[in-house]
């Protein structure tokens, strides 16, 4: 199957949009202030659709489905048991600053790459 240009970049910028979720999702494990800000039910909805439809995309390559299948599942069951706890301890708070690193260094590439698909499209 042939991808256009237009679909690498929707690709490339949906994987944005799911990591930009997902960090809002950690975020908000530590600042009240982005709970209050960005509706919980309105969150899980654009995070839920985003990650839908890339995981129908990646169905076309399984090992990467899983990877990001694993990286949801892991960044949402750290910020769902920090949620309901209250607060984090020491430990969660390590885990929940690693993760959003990773998503801050992912989100940062992908919108360099996304800028540069536009750029030649």
């Amino acid at each position: 199957m042939a991808v256009s240009s237009n679909d690498q970049i929707d690709i490339v910028a949906a994987l944005v949009r799911l990591y930009v979720f997902l960090a809002q999702y950690l975020d908000r494990c530590s600042d009240e202030a982005a709970r209050k800000s960005f509706p919980d039910a309105e969150l899980q909805a654009h995070l839920n659709e985003t990650r839908r439809q890339l995981m129908e995309i990646l169905s076309v390559n399984p090992v990467v489905k899983k990877k990001l299948t694993e990286e949801c599942d892991r960044i949402l069951t750290l910020g769902a048991a920090c949620l309901q706890s209250g607060a984090a301890d020491s430990k969660t708070r390590e885990a929940i600053q690693a993760e959003r690193a990773v998503l801050k260094n992912k989100t940062i590439a992908l919108s360099d790459l996304v800028a540069v698909y536009r750029a030649l499209a």
